[in-house]
């Protein structure tokens, strides 16, 4: 019987093709796999520089090219296209097993051939090559073959290494990316990580490739699997791991572990599949978990579509951290008496007047969370003696004897009249947890995602809810992506990840051209690592090039919304689905507006309230709610002087210097991860003056 492979870029496309070209595609492949003479259906492909490469009809007007074996029943589908196109397609490329990876390969073998001879010209009169450092051994030893190590000689410059982006085997092209960024080959080798095969590669083998291929290809077993892979195309797309990445899931560590690295380089991936690789080991309970119930909703999705047991499913629990430790709290104390926000600073604001103290309510209750909470500080004591690193005013210890005299009152309050905020329901349910043998603690694995917005109570917690083992915690996360106030030293809180971390460099989601544009937005700022030291995301790369953003101001509000609506119906005119489209703003109050406007111009569009984004809606939302999502094309709206940041969201200055800037920068950080949402083409707007935290505008 034949066996259906496709190719994981094709799910990509697939996604983007009108629906009943989708039906007939699902319709097409589904006969083809139950047809044991499937090649009958195949037609070669006249001029085809591959006489592997087959068309199959898929409409009168569209075609698939599909891989087909010189022996073996495994056919791999690599694309549908218009019927010229599909012929102009397969005619100009050719397929290829890399000979360290042992991994399928497809290359644009014409736009090779057609680029060498000018790029050797070029060579010819630059005195410097672009890997003039690295020597053929090198190259081939990380799987660079004949035809695509002349084309590397003949390279003089990184812009015409990513211009070859679009027509070199991809594992190739990565090779040659990461030694041109200044990568050791022993590095570049160490990044293709378990995609190495151990012993020869036999490169006529195609079968062979491509059950190595599976960062690439899945391996489809009969019309249901088919119909599944065609349900979700581009979930499915997102939950295929990279050589490096797999690495990284499967491994074992001896303690806590963590995987870092910017926007788009596939960490929630790695939490997803390190989840169900540790439920399948069947040791005991799983929990993955993160900050908020938006992106534990979205894990939850995650996790369904990876999990192929009842028995995972069953190991596996997702909830995010509050939900946890109010679970534990009311097991013990019943329903929780919270105090809200409002009142908490108005308690602060009575405290100060009556001690007649010379701070703020602000300054007092970051100091009774950044220093006493994080730090289990219990007595004036413990205070005079605890670290204040990074609060920013120095205090002397008659001025310390007056803020504890603050805290102190103020916890008095809370615990007379029976009140509690999360950070105290944490630390007591983090008590509670403490109390009870390893035997009984309610997990064996915890995986966190997101994991730089979890504050050291929050960490305390964790640590506390599994036994110190191997495997115990496994994080995730991007200090750079910080969008809430809490911050940590993984250290101080018991969880120790030295010599155990792994950086994740290229970015999958989005292109070069957003990247870079979004990298400027945290330019110069000093990032901590939650170790003790400062992070870089310097190295983080995108494969894939697009359109640059665009950025336009308005006078008024109604003339941006109104460009919104221009720009939106734009892209849907260009044919870019409604659920691939998203629109993010500061605000609750301009993402509501936004959205009527949206739908007052007759596109259909809702706001955002769950973990995922609606199929057939334009979503629209707050940067907030964009975290862990991601959309073809996104309108990031209302960047302007007044609005981003909003004053209420940033401390002044004078009531408590560091504090403000730590605000100014997790302001930066919502930014950022608004921005990198986009896949392909970003659009950012304001009306009024242009924020502050936007990149200086070209000159050009």
């Amino acid at each position: 019987m034949p066996r259906l492979a496709i190719a994981k870029q094709f799910l990509r496309d697939y996604a983007r093709l009108q629906k009943p070209v989708q039906d007939r595609v699902t319709e097409v492949f589904a006969k083809f796999e139950n047809d044991p003479h499937s090649g009958r259906n195949l037609e070669k492909i006249t001029n085809a520089r591959d006489d592997r490469f087959r068309s199959i009809r898929i409409t009168l007007d569209v075609r698939g090219i599909v891989l087909a074996p010189d022996s073996g029943d495994v056919y791999t589908l690599l694309k549908v296209l218009a019927h010229d196109d599909a012929y102009d397609w397969a005619q100009r490329r050719t397929a290829s097993v890399n000979s360290a990876t042992g991994g399928i390969e497809i290359r644009d073998t014409a736009a090779l051939d057609a680029t060498l001879p000018e790029l050797s010209r070029l060579a010819d009169a630059t005195p410097t090559r672009l890997f003039e450092h690295v020597g053929d051994a090198d190259l081939r030893r990380l799987g660079i073959d004949d035809q695509t190590l002349d084309f590397a000689r003949a390279l003089t410059d990184q812009m015409q290494l990513d211009a070859a982006h679009a027509f070199l085997p991809t594992t190739q092209w990565d090779v040659l990316s990461g030694l041109a960024a200044g990568l050791s080959p022993d590095e570049v080798w160490a990044e293709l990580g378990e995609a190495i095969t151990s012993g020869p590669v036999d490169t006529d083998d195609l079968d062979a490739a491509i059950e190595r291929s599976a960062d690439r290809v899945v391996l489809v077993d009969g019309p249901e699997e088919l119909l599944a892979v065609f349900a979700h195309p581009f979930a499915l797309w997102r939950v295929y791991l990279h050589p490096l990445q797999r690495t990284v899931v499967e491994a074992g560590y001896r303690g806590p572990a963590r995987v870092t690295g910017g926007p788009g380089t596939g960490k929630t991936v790695v939490v997803l599949h390190r989840a169900h690789h540790l439920a399948a080991r069947g040791e005991g309970p799983v929990l993955v978990t993160t900050f908020t119930s938006t992106l534990a909703d979205s894990l939850g999705a995650g996790i369904k579509l990876l999990t192929d047991s009842p028995d995972s499913a069953d190991r596996i629990e997702v909830a995010h951290v509050d939900q946890l430790a109010h679970r534990v709290y009311r097991r013990e104390h019943g329903p929780p008496r919270m105090l809200d926000g409002d009142d908490e600073k108005r308690r602060w604001k009575r405290i100060v007047k009556q001690l007649e103290l010379p701070f703020t309510e602000t300054f007092l209750g970051e100091e009774w969370r950044q220093v006493v909470l994080a730090q289990r500080v219990g007595s004036a004591e413990d205070y005079l003696g605890a670290k204040r690193t990074g609060r920013g005013r120095r205090l002397g210890a008659r001025q310390k004897a007056q803020v504890w005299q603050a805290i102190w009152e103020f916890q008095r309050q809370l615990h007379d009249e029976g009140l509690v905020t999360h950070e105290t329901v944490r630390a007591e349910a983090t008590r509670l947890l403490e109390q009870l043998p390893d035997e009984d603690k309610p997990y064996r694995h915890i995986v966190v995602d997101e994991a730089q917005d979890l504050s050291p109570e929050g960490w305390r917690f964790l640590r506390a809810a599994a036994p110190a083992r191997p495997d115990d915690l496994f994080l995730a996360g991007d200090t750079h992506q910080r969008i809430y106030a809490g911050r940590v030293s993984l250290r101080e809180v018991g969880v120790h990840v030295t010599g155990r971390s792994t950086k994740l460099r290229i970015n999958y989601r989005t292109t070069a051209e957003i990247l870079a544009w979004s990298l400027e937005l945290l330019h110069g700022e000093r990032i901590d690592d939650m170790d003790g030291g400062l992070d870089s995301i310097a190295g983080c790369r995108s494969e894939m090039h697009g359109l640059p953003p665009t950025e336009r101001g308005f006078a008024t509000r109604e003339d941006e919304l109104r460009h919104l609506t221009e720009v939106v119906t734009g892209w849907l005119d260009a044919g870019v689905e409604t659920g691939e489209i998203g629109v993010a703003a500061r605000s609750n109050w301009l993402a509501n507006k936004a959205q009527s406007a949206l739908e007052r111009a007759g596109v259909s569009a809702a706001v955002l309230s769950g973990g995922r984004a609606a199929e057939d809606v334009v979503s629209v939302g707050t940067m907030h709610r964009m975290k862990g999502l991601e959309f073809r094309c996104l309108a990031v709206i209302g960047v302007g002087e007044k609005h981003m940041p909003p004053p209420n969201a940033v401390t002044p200055a004078e009531e408590d210097a560091h504090t403000h800037e730590q605000d100014l920068q997790r302001e930066r950080c919502l930014l950022f991860v608004a921005c990198t949402r986009a896949r392909e083409q970003l659009a950012v707007s304001w009306h009024g003056d242009r924020s502050a935290l936007l990149p200086a505008p070209s000159e050009n």
